[in-house]
C-alpha cells in the first residue's frame, strides 16, 4: 500500500460513506458462524486462549453472549454521560488535521507489540487476514477509520495456529482501564483506553457495535475465543476489545 504521510485524511462525511458500505459487506461474512470476523481462525488453529474470566461488571464472562444488534449504523448506546474524546472538536479543523497511517500496535498489559499489515478485502469480499511469514502479525483493516479519525478503527490478528499462541492469545486477559497503543507512520501514536471486551458467538457477532458511526476515535480489536470446534475447524467465538481514544 502506498503510503501517504501528510496528506489530510478523507472528511467526516466520506469517512461515514466509506464506511457504511464495508458493514454490508462485513454482514455476509459475518453471519453463519463463519471465523473470526475475519475468517481469522483455520484447521491449524487448535490450541485453546484464555477464556474471558470477567465481565466488567465481575458476571462470568465465559458463556457470555452478545445478542445480535438490529441492523442499523448508529454508534452503541453509551454507558456513561461523559463526551467520547474528540467529540467536541471543530469539524472543519478536524478534517484539514492529517492522520497518519497506523504502523504498529502495543498492548502493555499483555506484553503484545507487532507492526501492522493494511489488509482490505479478499476476492470474496471477506476481510483478508494475516497469511504466511505475516501470519503472527497483527493486521489494521483499511476500510475502516485510521486510529485516531472518528470512528472505530480495526485491529485483528489470530489467536494461534500451527506454531502455537500467536499474536492476541492472551487478549481476553485484559481488563476495563487497560491501554492499546497505535503508532502510526509520522511518529505520533494514539492511545486508547479500554471500556468494554465481550465473547461473543460467532453466529450472533454484533456487527452494528463492532463497526457503526461513534462520536470520536475509537478502537475494535479482534481475534477468535472461546471452544475449537472439531466439526467447523474453528473457535466459536470472538474476543472484541471495546476502546476510546485518551
Amino acid at each position: 500500500m502506498t503510503e501517504d504521510v501528510g496528506q489530510a485524511g478523507p472528511s467526516r462525511a466520506a469517512r461515514r460513506r466509506r464506511v457504511l458500505p464495508t458493514v454490508a459487506a462485513l454482514a455476509l461474512l459475518l453471519g453463519g458462524g463463519t471465523a473470526v470476523a475475519a475468517g481469522l481462525s483455520g484447521s491449524d488453529d487448535t490450541l485453546s486462549p484464555p477464556a474471558l474470566t470477567a465481565a466488567p461488571d465481575g458476571r462470568s464472562a465465559t458463556t457470555q453472549t452478545v445478542p445480535a444488534p438490529k441492523p442499523s449504523t448508529s454508534p452503541p448506546a453509551r454507558e456513561d454521560p461523559t463526551p467520547a474524546p474528540g467529540a467536541d472538536r471543530d469539524e472543519d479543523a478536524e478534517d484539514l488535521a492529517p492522520v497518519a497511517q497506523p504502523a504498529s500496535v502495543s498492548i502493555p498489559a499483555i506484553g503484545v507489540t507487532s507492526h501492522l499489515l493494511h489488509l482490505g478485502l479478499d476476492d470474496q469480499g471477506a476481510l483478508a487476514v494475516p497469511e504466511g511469514q505475516d501470519y503472527d502479525s497483527a493486521a489494521w483493516y483499511d476500510g475502516s477509520p485510521r486510529p485516531g479519525q472518528d470512528g472505530p478503527a480495526v485491529i485483528l490478528g489470530h489467536v494461534s495456529g500451527a506454531a502455537g499462541p500467536s499474536v492476541f492469545f492472551d487478549l481476553a486477559r485484559l481488563q476495563v482501564g487497560d491501554t492499546v497503543e497505535v503508532s502510526r507512520a509520522d511518529g505520533t501514536t494514539a492511545t486508547f483506553e479500554i471500556y468494554d471486551l465481550r465473547q461473543s458467538p460467532k453466529d450472533t457477532f454484533p456487527t452494528a457495535q463492532v463497526y457503526g458511526n461513534t462520536p470520536g476515535p475509537e478502537l475494535r480489536v479482534i481475534t477468535c475465543g472461546g471452544t475449537f470446534s472439531d466439526t467447523t475447524g474453528h473457535f466459536d467465538d470472538n474476543i472484541i476489545v471495546f476502546a476510546r481514544e485518551v
